[in-house]
């Protein structure tokens, strides 16, 4: 399996198989996320292509069809949307494994039309909106080109407006921007999701995560709005098909589970 992989226990989604329409060697995306698990963009790009063949897809899918999971979801090595046929392969993985399908996005595209377009084939998509302001987008999300954040708020607004699945929020906290919870949570209020997903860098990577303690601080910013938090969900237990194309993708994903106290630092 190179596309296919999972299924991985999901805090937002529970059994979640995945499946990567960026399967190459190396990250390819148009963000260089100062917490990213997968580490430096090394096929940085804000121009959509064809990285894999829908036929290929479909043999893979049929591979794994009746494998038990929750949600068929496009993640992986890079940005889902960067995926020219993402539109196509939504409809084809729902037609072959029977299963609801997200797909997790960083929200770089969402300005454009025909990303909107083929996103809102999906029954949920989680889009990633980390900071408040232009310099705080720049120093976490460190976008490539001409994306700003107004024209991601600009493209999230335009997408839930006529959206008819689940549409959610994920905000990734840190260091860098626990001060700026409240202006992020009237950001999102104006979004009005259906969800919002207050996240800590939990994984390993470059940056520390927050506190159990600084998360329930910054989630008392939300109040009125549906939220969840990494440290208050629980994950299921899975049984990869692959663990070695698994852990390439969600690196402390397989062979032990992710205790939250030991991953935060104190505070």
């Amino acid at each position: 399996m190179s596309i296919v992989y999972g299924p991985v226990p999901s805090w937002r989604l529970g059994r979640s198989l995945g499946i990567d329409l960026l399967p190459g060697r190396g990250k390819t995306c148009c963000f260089g996320c100062v917490y990213c698990q997968l580490g430096v963009t090394t096929n940085p790009t804000v121009e959509r292509a064809e990285f894999v063949k829908l036929d290929i897809l479909a043999r893979e899918l049929a591979a794994v069809k009746g494998v038990p999971a929750d949600y068929a979801t496009f993640s992986g090595t890079g940005e889902p949307t960067l995926a020219s046929n993402l539109g196509e392969a939504i409809e084809l993985a729902r037609a072959i494994l029977g299963l609801p399908v997200a797909v997790l996005t960083n929200s770089a595209l969402i300005s454009r039309e025909d990303v909107r377009e083929e996103l809102a084939k999906a029954d949920v998509v989680v889009a990633k909106l980390d900071a408040p302001d232009e310099r705080l987008f720049r120093l976490i999300n460190r976008p490539l080109g001409s994306i700003t954040l107004e024209g991601v708020i600009e493209g999230l607004r335009r997408f839930h407006s006529c959206y008819r699945g689940k549409f959610a929020l994920q905000m990734m906290f840190m260091l860098e921007n626990k001060n700026a919870a409240p202006e992020m949570a009237r950001i999102a209020a104006r979004l009005d999701p259906d969800e919002v997903q207050v996240n800590t860098p939990l994984r390993p990577c470059a940056v520390a995560p927050l506190s159990a303690k600084e998360i329930a601080a910054i989630r008392e910013s939300f109040a009125g709005l549906n939220v969840h938090t990494a440290y208050e969900a629980t994950r299921p237990e899975v049984e990869p098909i692959d663990a070695r194309e698994t852990l390439r993708r969600r690196p402390g994903s397989v062979g032990e589970p992710e205790a939250f106290p030991d991953h935060s630092r104190k505070g």
